[in-house]
């Protein structure tokens, strides 16, 4: 079982009341620490791994728009962490984007028994606050939950949060750490160093303030396990640069990439369908083919491969360094030259993006410098 497999929409679902699918319909916060929520709803919406409007419309639910939020476990920015007894921890995550009658970030932890059962267990808000995309490393009979995305009322630019779940009592609690931490941390990987008594992060982004982009976090961190102390281990300072349409709208990268694809296989009729809407959008007919020159400036510039589950992440390498470009969030373009990059070399491959991106969407793109935001004591 994991929260990303694809969902089992003929899993017979519970043999429960009205009465009790709307008492267990929604999402809440536990009252102790921790209260056990398990239920069969519940349970079989963690098998079952269903979309919470799927499941609410099959139960034929009142609209999220008026009740709120189904509960489900069709989740994102989940931990998943096996045990060395068997059992599988899965803590929180978030179901949507924002902009979703059923988005919610939970702050539970279920717990999948080898024998199948299933435990779920909630958490007052103070507690365990919302989180998502964070990392969850096991130390000895404890998980270390390192950074989280959360609701943006949240989110304390310059900390890191950092919380410790007793897998003897699944009771969370915060944790007060010194040092200079990576700031509010999300979509990181962690690791634990036995010799050193560390957790380790790296790689994710940073949170710097809601007028701001994210800041890809291009250096490690240390975190001590016995005194909560940050240690900085690298100090890379690679240069970050985000690209943005100079009237701030959406852009249309994703949508030109998803007409690529569809010419790529020769799907006539989506073509059309995404050619007239691009065209509507754009204000005239688009050409793909100036995505195949959007990363790659020069004839010396090599594309790299990535990961086919990195999306909208492109990897291009110009003189030694490795330039990533991040198009996913379809605000903008987050660039980070990864190693030496000459000055001019920079300037003239910022012009070039601009230049095609013009080209792409016919408005003026603008360039910010992404400062690297140092942090100060974390709590």
């Amino acid at each position: 079982m994991n929260p990303y497999d694809d969902p089992d929409f003929d899993l017979p679902a519970p043999d429960i009341s009205r009465e009790e699918f709307l008492a267990w319909r929604a999402p809440r916060y536990g009252t102790r620490h921790p209260t056990d929520f398990s239920n069969p709803l519940w349970a079989w919406l963690v098998r079952s791994r269903l979309y919470a409007y799927t499941a609410n419309e099959r139960f034929k639910g009142p609209s999220s728009f008026t009740a709120g939020p189904m509960w489900c476990f069709h989740r994102f920015g989940t931990s998943r962490t096996v045990l060395p007894d068997g059992r599988t921890v899965y803590v929180a995550g978030e179901h949507e984007d924002y902009y979703d009658p059923d988005f919610y970030i939970y702050n539970d932890v279920i717990v999948e028994h080898p024998d199948g059962n299933l435990t779920i267990l909630g958490y007052p808000r103070e507690d365990f606050p919302p989180t998502d995309f964070h990392s969850a490393t096991l130390v000895g009979d404890r998980l270390v939950l390192i950074g989280n995305l959360g609701y943006l009322d949240d989110r304390r630019p310059g900390d890191t949060p950092v919380l410790e779940l007793d897998l003897s009592t699944f009771e969370v609690r915060r944790l007060r750490t010194q040092g200079e931490g990576p700031g509010w941390i999300s979509r990181h990987t962690a690791r634990y160093e036995p010799d050193t008594g560390q957790v380790v992060i790296q790689g994710g982004e940073v949170y710097t303030g809601a007028d701001e982009p994210m800041r890809a976090s291009t250096d490690e961190w240390a975190l001590d396990v016995s005194t909560w102390r940050w240690q900085r281990r690298t100090l890379r300072e690679w240069p970050q640069f985000w690209f943005t349409r100079a009237d701030r709208q959406r852009n249309h990268l994703w949508n030109l990439r998803q007409l690529a694809w569809y010419q790529s296989v020769n799907w006539e009729k989506e073509v059309n369908e995404e050619r007239a809407r691009l065209t509507e959008g754009l204000g005239f007919v688009p050409d793909p083919a100036l995505l195949e020159r959007l990363y790659q400036p020069w004839p010396d510039a090599e594309a790299l491969a990535v990961d086919e589950d990195a999306f909208g992440i492109h990897e291009t390498r110009i003189d030694g360094a490795v330039v990533r470009f991040d198009e996913s969030d379809g605000l903008g373009v987050r660039v980070v030259v990864q190693g030496r990059l000459a000055g001019e070399r920079i300037e003239a491959l910022k012009q070039g993006l601009i230049d095609t991106l013009r080209a792409i969407e016919g408005v003026d793109w603008e360039v910010a410098t992404l400062a690297d935001e140092r942090s100060g004591e974390s709590a």
